[in-house]
């Protein structure tokens, strides 16, 4: 197994600084420990899940792992979901020692994370939330630029964007996410200032991701242009920009001009759920296994870096890969050095 050391890997004891983005339904405990015992940071994504659910998946993925592992919970509460309170007791009472953040403040949290050993990440998309999340606590933030599939929080690309959060927070470990699906990505986040990379649509095309094989299969074949930013699966979390494959409801959301509301086919059941539960067109209900018809017409989250995205493998083999590929990339950089 190869090995990087940077901030990240030290605070949070892993043996690489790659962390597997919280990916909504997606995560399970068999992807965040597959990645953990290679590792890296496994994350759970944990905030649509009720309580007796949380304490379940956490206390799988803990008893299947000695490695790193970490919960993620958004703070918006228009995410509708169980309150953040009962989220953070739930996985403290189950022994949850790292918590990621998006979408709002963690301030409210952090001490009682903290008096309880744990570390706190939280998800930034400017230099000055980057600096707000410090001072209120937050031991590691994640710089993600608007390359980035799923929810984003900034329009600002992860090129200049890292660079700017390292410069605002210097003396605080910073993790840049958005459009890095390799080596070679991991390498430039490095060389931005950043200590360690956060990878989703990637994650996506694993063994373990927990995604209907219809969505898996437009994640390997769809290239850097087939994604899609706006609002057009908001109906369950309003006004939160995403990013998406093209497919056909979002074609008819951009030939209507894009709107709010009056959708064209709003209302309509396009799949069911494994319970038989109808799901809707612009309902944000990521393909899981087990779902039934249309289910390309659902939200297909991915970011730009979904062209990198060509195969599917294990997550601790994709892990290994990626951890050898940025020490090659790190070593391979075509510099001509100035003679003296």
């Amino acid at each position: 197994m190869a090995q990087l050391s940077t901030r990240l890997t030290e605070r949070l004891d892993l043996d690489v600084p790659i962390v597997q983005a919280p990916i909504g339904s997606a995560t399970c405990p068999d992807l965040a420990c597959a990645v953990a015992d290679a590792g890296g940071l496994g994350t759970l994504a944990v905030t649509w899940r009720d309580p007796e659910a949380i304490r379940a998946a956490v206390s799988e993925m803990l008893d299947q792992t000695a490695g790193t592992v970490a919960v993620n919970i958004v703070l918006d509460p228009e995410a509708k979901s169980t309150s953040t309170a009962r989220q953070v007791e739930c996985c403290l009472d189950e022994g949850v020692e790292v918590f990621s953040f998006s979408f709002g403040d963690a301030r409210p949290y952090v001490e009682q994370i903290h008096d309880n050993g744990g570390t706190v990440l939280q998800t930034v998309g400017s230099g000055v939330e980057a600096t707000e999340a410090v001072e209120a606590g937050v031991d590691i933030v994640v710089a993600q630029g608007w390359e980035a599939g799923g929810h984003v929080q900034s329009e600002v690309a992860t090129l200049p964007l890292v660079p700017r959060v390292v410069d605002a927070v210097p003396e605080t470990p910073v993790v840049a996410a958005g459009g890095i699906a390799d080596g070679r990505g991991v390498a430039a986040a490095l060389a931005l200032g950043a200590d360690g990379a956060w990878l989703g649509t990637r994650f996506l095309a694993t063994d373990e991701a927990r995604i209907h094989r219809l969505y898996r299969e437009r994640v390997l074949t769809a290239d850097e242009t087939a994604t899609v930013f706006g609002t057009p699966f908001d109906e369950g979390w309003p006004d939160v920009p995403h990013r998406v494959l093209e497919n056909e409801t979002v074609e008819r959301w951009t030939d209507a001009g894009r709107p709010e509301s009056d959708r064209p086919g709003a209302g309509e059941t396009v799949a069911q759920t494994p319970d038989c539960d109808p799901v809707r067109r612009y309902e944000d209900s990521l393909a899981v296994p087990g779902m039934d018809g249309a289910v390309e017409e659902l939200p297909l989250y991915a970011g730009q870096s979904v062209g990198l995205t060509e195969d599917t493998q294990a997550a601790g083999d994709l892990v290994d890969e990626l951890a050898a590929g940025t020490n090659a990339a790190l070593g391979d950089l075509p510099v001509t050095r100035r003679r003296e």
